[in-house]
């Protein structure tokens, strides 16, 4: 078994939830916020047999898109009187950050 670990901008995460549950995946979504613009993010937890691996990793890259952002970068630290106005950056955000791990015991608890 693997479980993967999918690190994704919030505005992908609602599709790609849909697509896992659409083929039979069960996952748990960790909403955050975090990283360099400090926007929205979600972490997927999916376990899955080895064999299905792939799968999922498909699903992720159709779903999870990069996009271009322009964002004001800090302003550096000024004397009084100074005036700086720094142009926009231009960065990639999305996509996905996917961490897969071996995994030695799965028990699922039903009451």
């Amino acid at each position: 078994m693997k479980l993967i670990f999918a690190v994704v901008q919030g505005k992908d995460a609602d599709s790609l939830r849909s697509a896992l549950m659409t083929h039979g995946y069960r996952t748990t979504q960790i909403n955050s916020s975090g990283g360099f613009l400090r926007e929205s993010n979600a972490t997927f937890l999916v376990g899955v047999e080895d064999d299905q691996t792939a799968d999922v990793l498909r699903i992720i890259k159709q779903t999870c898109y990069t996009r271009t952002q322009y964002v004001n970068p800090l302003l550096p630290i000024m004397e009084p009187g100074e005036f700086y106005m720094p142009n926009p950056v231009e960065v990639q955000v999305g996509g996905a950050a996917v961490f897969i791990c071996n995994v030695s015991r799965f028990e699922r608890i039903v009451s």
